[in-house]
């Protein structure tokens, strides 16, 4: 558990399309200074841009994707990829400027985004790092779906889901994480999708941008139709797992506790986050008590909140 701020030490750019645009999009990455938090920076073609940070109070819709928009109502959807590998890769600020309204999909994981976060390398910065500790039972349901943060003495995910289709059916993943588990359990999951809906989808406008090579196609026999079938044998469960980091990276301080879900969505991981941080008595901000290098040992201790905290809804 980092006890300071990270940044990136120099810019990056990546280029794809975005998965239901369709349409060809560069994503940059800048380091920040600290307590910048992740700010993305739309640009407008013109030379101007527009502002949209990485908080849950930003959310708009979260169909098939998560959807971030300001004030004016420029957004930026399919945001949960590319939050994950941040989470993932310990980045505390960074300024993301993007030339289109979608995240590039990839290869539908957030390994690509990883790779170029540790090729630009890593700045530890001055500024120490908080956190939010889950202090009581924050639990949300929606029908059958459940989703859940519980007190925990570190950050784990349990993520279960129940599909009918008998090559998903019921999978759960459940694991303490950090960044080296985040790169080898979860960053190559890839999204996924049934080929009975591609027609409706295109209908809609969405999913112009999806292939084979970047997301996981179940066919009408009920059978994964990529080439080389599964990275994962419960390669479903773990990207939902990694949507659900990407999405609670929107509180905007990584948490420590336990967060749990049933037959979730982007929908259901915002909800829960905005229940949980609505109730002040189910969390608290800490951060560790520890002198620069000599984090080993040490504790973590409640602070008083800034004014404009990131995390607030």
């Amino acid at each position: 558990m980092r006890d300071f701020q990270t940044t990136i030490a120099e810019r990056i750019s990546l280029s794809g399309a975005g998965v239901h645009s369709g349409a060809p999009v560069t994503i940059s990455f800048s380091p920040a200074d600290p307590d910048t938090g992740i700010v993305f920076h739309r640009l407008d073609g013109s030379g101007g841009s527009h502002e949209i940070r990485a908080l849950v109070s930003e959310v708009g819709t979260t169909d098939l994707s998560t959807t971030l928009a300001n004030r004016a109502g420029v957004t930026i959807s399919t945001v949960e990829h590319v939050m994950a590998a941040i989470a993932g890769s310990g980045i505390d600020n960074t300024i993301i400027e993007i030339d289109g309204p979608e995240v590039p999909i990839l290869d539908g994981t957030s390994s690509a985004f990883l790779d170029a976060f540790e090729q630009a390398g890593f700045v530890r910065q001055a500024a120490k790092r908080r956190f939010i500790r889950v202090l009581k039972t924050s639990r949300i349901e929606a029908g059958a779906s459940w989703a859940e943060f519980r007190p925990y003495d570190g950050t784990r995910y349990e993520v279960e889901i129940d599909f009918e289709t008998p090559v998903i059916g019921r999978q759960k993943f459940a694991s303490d994480m950090d960044e080296a588990t985040f790169r080898k359990e979860i960053s190559r999951a890839r999204t996924f999708g049934f080929m009975r809906d591609v027609e409706k989808l295109w209908a809609a406008g969405l999913a112009l941008g999806s292939s084979l090579d970047n997301s996981l196609v179940i066919g009408d026999d009920n059978s994964v139709i990529n080439p080389g079938g599964l990275r994962y044998k419960d390669e479903f469960v773990r990207h939902k797992a990694l949507d659900a980091i990407g999405d609670l990276a929107l509180a905007g301080a990584p948490f420590i506790g336990c967060f749990r879900s049933y037959r979730g969505g982007h929908r259901l991981n915002a909800a829960a986050l905005r229940a949980l941080l609505s109730d002040h008595t189910a969390f608290e901000i800490v951060e560790m008590a520890g002198k620069r290098g000599q984090s080993r040992g040490a504790s973590l201790v409640a602070v008083n909140a800034p004014v404009f905290a990131p995390w607030a809804i």
